[in-house]
Protein backbone atom coordinates (compact mmCIF):
# COMPACT_ATOMS: atom_id res chain seq x y z
CA UNK A 1 0.00 0.00 0.00
CA UNK A 2 0.60 3.52 -0.54
CA UNK A 3 0.34 6.67 1.75
CA UNK A 4 -0.22 9.69 0.99
CA UNK A 5 2.75 12.89 2.07
CA UNK A 6 1.83 16.06 3.68
CA UNK A 7 1.77 17.76 -0.27
CA UNK A 8 -0.38 14.72 -1.66
CA UNK A 9 1.48 12.74 -3.50
CA UNK A 10 1.97 9.13 -2.84
CA UNK A 11 4.81 7.71 -0.66
CA UNK A 12 6.18 4.38 -2.24
CA UNK A 13 6.20 1.18 -0.03
CA UNK A 14 9.29 0.38 2.51
CA UNK A 15 11.10 -2.13 0.61
CA UNK A 16 14.05 -2.23 2.87
CA UNK A 17 16.78 -1.12 0.56
CA UNK A 18 18.40 2.21 1.54
CA UNK A 19 20.35 4.05 -0.84
CA UNK A 20 23.25 6.33 0.59
CA UNK A 21 23.96 9.39 -1.47
CA UNK A 22 26.29 8.85 -4.26
CA UNK A 23 25.73 5.25 -3.90
CA UNK A 24 25.14 3.44 -7.36
CA UNK A 25 23.68 0.06 -8.33
CA UNK A 26 27.19 -1.12 -9.59
CA UNK A 27 28.93 -0.31 -6.28
CA UNK A 28 29.02 -3.84 -4.85
CA UNK A 29 30.04 -5.05 -8.09
CA UNK A 30 32.97 -2.74 -8.05
CA UNK A 31 33.78 -3.54 -4.40
CA UNK A 32 33.91 -7.27 -5.21
CA UNK A 33 36.46 -6.46 -7.92
CA UNK A 34 38.46 -4.43 -5.55
CA UNK A 35 38.59 -7.38 -2.70
CA UNK A 36 39.33 -9.73 -5.87
CA UNK A 37 42.38 -7.74 -6.59
CA UNK A 38 43.56 -7.84 -2.83
CA UNK A 39 43.43 -11.17 -3.03
CA UNK A 40 45.37 -11.70 -5.86
CA UNK A 41 47.99 -8.81 -4.55
CA UNK A 42 48.31 -10.69 -1.43
CA UNK A 43 49.01 -13.12 -2.98
CA UNK A 44 51.51 -12.12 -5.25
CA UNK A 45 53.35 -10.24 -2.59
CA UNK A 46 53.58 -13.55 0.00
CA UNK A 47 54.51 -15.85 -3.13
CA UNK A 48 57.17 -13.14 -3.55
CA UNK A 49 58.40 -12.76 0.01
CA UNK A 50 58.33 -16.73 0.48
CA UNK A 51 60.22 -16.95 -2.59
CA UNK A 52 62.57 -14.42 -1.81
CA UNK A 53 63.24 -16.14 1.90
CA UNK A 54 63.62 -19.39 -0.09
CA UNK A 55 66.05 -18.08 -2.68
CA UNK A 56 68.38 -16.46 0.62
CA UNK A 57 68.15 -20.34 1.58
CA UNK A 58 69.11 -21.87 -1.51
CA UNK A 59 72.05 -19.82 -1.96
CA UNK A 60 73.45 -20.46 1.69
CA UNK A 61 73.03 -24.14 1.74
CA UNK A 62 75.07 -23.91 -1.79
CA UNK A 63 77.62 -21.80 -0.58
CA UNK A 64 78.00 -24.59 2.34
CA UNK A 65 77.81 -27.45 0.32
CA UNK A 66 81.08 -25.31 -2.27
CA UNK A 67 82.73 -24.84 1.00
CA UNK A 68 82.61 -28.53 2.20
CA UNK A 69 83.13 -30.21 -1.41
CA UNK A 70 86.68 -28.10 -1.72
CA UNK A 71 87.44 -28.81 1.82
CA UNK A 72 87.30 -32.41 2.25
CA UNK A 73 88.89 -33.74 0.28
CA UNK A 74 92.09 -31.77 1.86
CA UNK A 75 91.50 -32.30 4.90
CA UNK A 76 91.16 -36.11 4.64
CA UNK A 77 94.43 -35.72 3.01
CA UNK A 78 95.87 -33.32 6.07
CA UNK A 79 98.19 -35.44 8.47
CA UNK A 80 97.65 -33.13 10.98
CA UNK A 81 94.64 -32.31 13.56
CA UNK A 82 92.70 -29.75 12.11
CA UNK A 83 91.70 -28.16 15.26
CA UNK A 84 94.84 -28.68 17.24
CA UNK A 85 98.15 -28.00 15.11
CA UNK A 86 99.72 -24.76 15.44
CA UNK A 87 102.73 -25.05 13.66
CA UNK A 88 103.19 -23.80 9.96
CA UNK A 89 101.28 -24.31 7.29
CA UNK A 90 102.51 -27.03 4.67
CA UNK A 91 100.19 -27.10 1.87
CA UNK A 92 103.30 -27.85 -0.80
CA UNK A 93 103.42 -30.88 -2.93
CA UNK A 94 100.87 -34.16 -1.69
CA UNK A 95 102.12 -33.09 1.88
CA UNK A 96 98.94 -31.21 3.76
CA UNK A 97 99.61 -29.99 7.34
CA UNK A 98 97.60 -27.05 8.56
CA UNK A 99 95.21 -26.52 10.91
CA UNK A 100 93.23 -23.46 12.35
CA UNK A 101 94.19 -22.56 15.81
CA UNK A 102 95.96 -19.53 15.83
CA UNK A 103 93.71 -17.88 12.63
CA UNK A 104 90.98 -18.56 14.92
CA UNK A 105 93.03 -16.79 17.95
CA UNK A 106 94.05 -13.86 16.07
CA UNK A 107 89.89 -13.63 14.42
CA UNK A 108 88.55 -13.66 17.44
CA UNK A 109 90.96 -11.43 19.74
CA UNK A 110 90.80 -8.48 17.42
CA UNK A 111 86.62 -9.36 17.07
CA UNK A 112 86.66 -8.58 20.83
CA UNK A 113 88.84 -5.57 21.16
CA UNK A 114 86.78 -4.30 18.26
CA UNK A 115 83.48 -4.95 20.28
CA UNK A 116 84.96 -3.92 23.26
CA UNK A 117 85.76 -0.25 22.12
CA UNK A 118 82.89 0.41 19.44
CA UNK A 119 79.79 -0.72 21.58
CA UNK A 120 80.18 1.85 24.72
CA UNK A 121 81.34 4.01 21.82
CA UNK A 122 78.04 3.45 19.66
CA UNK A 123 75.41 3.26 22.84
CA UNK A 124 76.56 7.04 23.82
CA UNK A 125 75.95 8.18 21.10
CA UNK A 126 72.82 6.54 20.20
CA UNK A 127 71.98 7.93 23.61
CA UNK A 128 73.09 11.49 23.01
CA UNK A 129 71.34 11.85 19.67
CA UNK A 130 67.89 10.80 20.18
CA UNK A 131 67.46 11.97 24.56
CA UNK A 132 70.29 14.86 24.32
CA UNK A 133 71.20 16.36 21.24
CA UNK A 134 69.94 19.85 20.28
CA UNK A 135 67.46 18.95 16.83
CA UNK A 136 69.75 20.97 14.70
CA UNK A 137 72.86 18.70 15.56
CA UNK A 138 71.11 15.88 15.45
CA UNK A 139 71.41 15.73 11.42
CA UNK A 140 75.12 16.90 10.85
CA UNK A 141 76.23 14.15 13.69
CA UNK A 142 74.58 11.53 12.02
CA UNK A 143 75.47 11.74 8.32
CA UNK A 144 79.03 12.16 10.20
CA UNK A 145 78.66 8.81 11.90
CA UNK A 146 77.17 7.77 8.76
CA UNK A 147 79.68 8.25 6.42
CA UNK A 148 82.18 5.74 8.31
CA UNK A 149 80.82 2.64 6.65
CA UNK A 150 81.32 4.51 3.40
CA UNK A 151 84.97 4.52 3.48
CA UNK A 152 86.45 1.99 1.53
CA UNK A 153 88.39 -1.05 3.56
CA UNK A 154 91.91 -0.51 2.06
CA UNK A 155 91.45 3.07 3.15
CA UNK A 156 91.26 2.00 7.27
CA UNK A 157 94.11 -0.40 6.44
CA UNK A 158 96.37 2.66 4.88
CA UNK A 159 94.94 4.87 7.93
CA UNK A 160 95.90 1.96 10.48
CA UNK A 161 99.29 1.24 9.40
CA UNK A 162 100.42 4.33 8.23
CA UNK A 163 98.53 6.84 10.52
CA UNK A 164 97.26 4.69 13.49
CA UNK A 165 99.97 2.26 13.71
CA UNK A 166 103.11 5.02 14.60
CA UNK A 167 101.01 7.41 16.56
CA UNK A 168 100.27 4.84 18.67
CA UNK A 169 104.37 3.32 19.16
CA UNK A 170 104.86 5.27 22.03
CA UNK A 171 101.43 4.52 23.66
CA UNK A 172 102.79 0.64 23.07
CA UNK A 173 106.56 1.56 25.01
CA UNK A 174 104.65 2.57 27.97
CA UNK A 175 102.53 -0.14 28.55
CA UNK A 176 104.70 -2.61 27.90
CA UNK A 177 107.53 -0.33 30.30
CA UNK A 178 104.41 0.10 32.87
CA UNK A 179 102.35 -2.62 32.50
CA UNK A 180 104.22 -5.31 31.54
CA UNK A 181 103.66 -7.59 34.20
CA UNK A 182 100.09 -8.15 32.75
CA UNK A 183 99.80 -10.56 30.01
CA UNK A 184 98.21 -7.87 27.60
CA UNK A 185 100.94 -5.86 27.57
CA UNK A 186 104.21 -7.92 27.49
CA UNK A 187 107.41 -7.36 25.35
CA UNK A 188 106.26 -9.21 21.99
CA UNK A 189 108.80 -11.68 20.43
CA UNK A 190 108.97 -9.87 17.31
CA UNK A 191 110.15 -6.21 18.74
CA UNK A 192 109.68 -4.89 14.78
CA UNK A 193 105.75 -5.69 14.93
CA UNK A 194 105.46 -3.06 18.15
CA UNK A 195 107.50 -0.43 16.63
CA UNK A 196 105.73 0.39 13.37
CA UNK A 197 102.21 -0.24 15.37
CA UNK A 198 101.44 -3.58 13.51
CA UNK A 199 99.77 -5.16 16.36
CA UNK A 200 96.60 -6.79 17.41
CA UNK A 201 95.65 -3.39 19.56
CA UNK A 202 95.85 -1.77 16.11
CA UNK A 203 93.75 -3.64 14.21
CA UNK A 204 91.34 -3.82 16.54
CA UNK A 205 90.87 -0.03 17.26
CA UNK A 206 90.92 0.05 13.60
CA UNK A 207 88.04 -2.57 13.46
CA UNK A 208 86.22 -0.35 16.13
CA UNK A 209 86.07 2.35 13.82
CA UNK A 210 84.91 0.19 10.94
CA UNK A 211 82.24 -0.91 12.96
CA UNK A 212 81.22 1.48 14.54
CA UNK A 213 78.28 2.89 11.96
CA UNK A 214 76.81 -0.32 11.95
CA UNK A 215 76.39 -0.53 15.40
CA UNK A 216 75.19 3.34 16.04
CA UNK A 217 72.99 3.20 12.75
CA UNK A 218 70.50 0.68 13.99
CA UNK A 219 70.68 1.17 18.06
CA UNK A 220 69.50 4.65 17.47
CA UNK A 221 66.72 3.44 15.16
CA UNK A 222 65.60 1.45 17.80
CA UNK A 223 66.03 4.05 20.61
CA UNK A 224 63.82 6.46 18.35
CA UNK A 225 61.53 3.43 18.70
CA UNK A 226 60.97 4.09 21.82
CA UNK A 227 57.10 4.61 22.41
CA UNK A 228 56.42 7.93 23.90
CA UNK A 229 54.16 6.73 26.49
CA UNK A 230 57.54 5.14 28.27
CA UNK A 231 59.10 8.11 28.60
CA UNK A 232 56.12 10.43 29.69
CA UNK A 233 55.13 7.52 32.54
CA UNK A 234 58.95 7.61 34.02
CA UNK A 235 59.00 11.35 33.91
CA UNK A 236 55.56 11.97 35.09
CA UNK A 237 57.07 9.51 38.10
CA UNK A 238 59.61 12.18 38.64
CA UNK A 239 62.76 10.37 37.25
CA UNK A 240 65.38 12.37 35.69
CA UNK A 241 66.31 12.16 31.97
CA UNK A 242 69.52 9.44 32.85
CA UNK A 243 66.74 7.41 34.82
CA UNK A 244 64.12 7.82 31.61
CA UNK A 245 67.20 6.45 29.41
CA UNK A 246 67.66 3.47 32.08
CA UNK A 247 63.76 2.45 32.80
CA UNK A 248 62.14 3.08 29.30
CA UNK A 249 64.92 3.24 26.81
CA UNK A 250 67.51 0.75 27.25
CA UNK A 251 65.10 -2.06 28.12
CA UNK A 252 62.77 -0.96 25.00
CA UNK A 253 66.16 -0.80 22.65
CA UNK A 254 68.13 -3.62 24.61
CA UNK A 255 67.88 -6.18 21.76
CA UNK A 256 68.00 -3.98 18.72
CA UNK A 257 71.51 -2.67 20.48
CA UNK A 258 72.89 -6.52 20.86
CA UNK A 259 71.52 -7.17 17.17
CA UNK A 260 73.63 -4.36 16.15
CA UNK A 261 76.33 -5.07 17.49
CA UNK A 262 76.20 -8.20 16.20
CA UNK A 263 76.51 -7.44 12.99
CA UNK A 264 79.25 -5.02 13.88
CA UNK A 265 80.86 -8.30 14.86
CA UNK A 266 79.73 -10.51 11.65
CA UNK A 267 81.70 -7.05 9.64
CA UNK A 268 84.97 -7.72 12.21
CA UNK A 269 84.72 -11.54 11.58
CA UNK A 270 85.17 -11.32 8.00
CA UNK A 271 87.29 -8.17 7.07
CA UNK A 272 90.08 -8.73 5.12
CA UNK A 273 92.06 -5.89 3.78
CA UNK A 274 92.32 -3.75 6.20
CA UNK A 275 93.79 -6.53 8.77
CA UNK A 276 96.06 -7.76 5.76
CA UNK A 277 97.84 -3.93 6.06
CA UNK A 278 98.22 -4.22 9.88
CA UNK A 279 98.77 -8.03 11.02
CA UNK A 280 100.03 -10.12 8.19
CA UNK A 281 102.57 -12.30 10.46
CA UNK A 282 102.03 -15.82 12.33
CA UNK A 283 101.89 -14.71 15.93
CA UNK A 284 102.09 -16.74 19.30
CA UNK A 285 98.75 -17.34 21.03
CA UNK A 286 98.73 -15.92 24.13
CA UNK A 287 97.04 -12.80 25.47
CA UNK A 288 99.56 -10.26 24.38
CA UNK A 289 97.85 -7.60 22.40
CA UNK A 290 101.54 -6.32 21.19
CA UNK A 291 101.91 -9.25 19.23
CA UNK A 292 100.93 -9.50 15.56
CA UNK A 293 98.86 -12.81 14.36
CA UNK A 294 97.00 -13.87 10.91
CA UNK A 295 92.83 -14.05 11.13
CA UNK A 296 90.94 -16.48 8.71
CA UNK A 297 90.64 -14.36 5.88
CA UNK A 298 94.23 -12.37 6.08
CA UNK A 299 95.49 -15.80 5.88
CA UNK A 300 93.51 -16.82 2.68
CA UNK A 301 93.62 -13.51 0.95
CA UNK A 302 97.79 -13.70 1.85
CA UNK A 303 98.09 -16.91 0.12
CA UNK A 304 95.41 -16.80 -2.85
CA UNK A 305 98.08 -16.55 -5.18
CA UNK A 306 98.88 -19.71 -4.29
CA UNK A 307 95.95 -21.88 -5.11
CA UNK A 308 97.50 -23.50 -7.90
CA UNK A 309 96.31 -27.15 -7.32
CA UNK A 310 92.89 -28.34 -5.63
CA UNK A 311 94.60 -29.48 -2.51
CA UNK A 312 96.44 -26.55 -1.44
CA UNK A 313 93.44 -24.89 -2.53
CA UNK A 314 90.95 -26.73 -0.06
CA UNK A 315 93.23 -26.54 2.52
CA UNK A 316 92.65 -22.69 2.75
CA UNK A 317 89.30 -22.75 1.84
CA UNK A 318 88.69 -25.40 4.88
CA UNK A 319 89.91 -22.03 6.77
CA UNK A 320 87.23 -19.94 4.88
CA UNK A 321 84.38 -22.92 5.59
CA UNK A 322 85.33 -22.67 9.16
CA UNK A 323 85.11 -18.66 9.64
CA UNK A 324 81.47 -19.63 7.67
CA UNK A 325 80.46 -22.16 10.66
CA UNK A 326 81.90 -19.05 13.08
CA UNK A 327 79.50 -16.51 11.56
CA UNK A 328 76.69 -19.00 12.16
CA UNK A 329 77.57 -19.69 15.97
CA UNK A 330 77.25 -15.74 16.49
CA UNK A 331 73.81 -14.84 14.66
CA UNK A 332 72.77 -17.92 16.34
CA UNK A 333 74.20 -16.56 19.81
CA UNK A 334 72.47 -12.99 19.24
CA UNK A 335 68.68 -14.35 18.32
CA UNK A 336 69.46 -16.42 21.38
CA UNK A 337 69.96 -13.33 23.55
CA UNK A 338 67.49 -11.35 21.79
CA UNK A 339 64.88 -13.96 22.23
CA UNK A 340 65.65 -13.99 25.80
CA UNK A 341 64.55 -10.34 26.00
CA UNK A 342 61.69 -10.02 24.66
Amino acid sequence: MTSLSKEGGAIPPDTGERQTPGSSPDQPESSLHAAAHHRVADRVFRTLAVGSGFVVSIVIALIALFLLAQAIPSLAKNEENFFTYTGQWITSGDQLAFGIPQLFYATVVVSVIALLIAMPVALGISIFLTEYAPKRFVGPITYTVDLLAAVPSIVYGLWGILVLGPALVPVNEWLVGNLGFLPFFQQPTQVANMSTGGTLLTAGIVLAVMILPIITAVTREVFMQTPKGHREAALALGATKFEVVKVAVLPFGFSGYISGSMLGLGRALGETMALLLIISTVGPMNFNLMESGETFATKIANNAAEFDSPAKTGAYISAGLTLFVLTFIVNAAARAVVAGKK
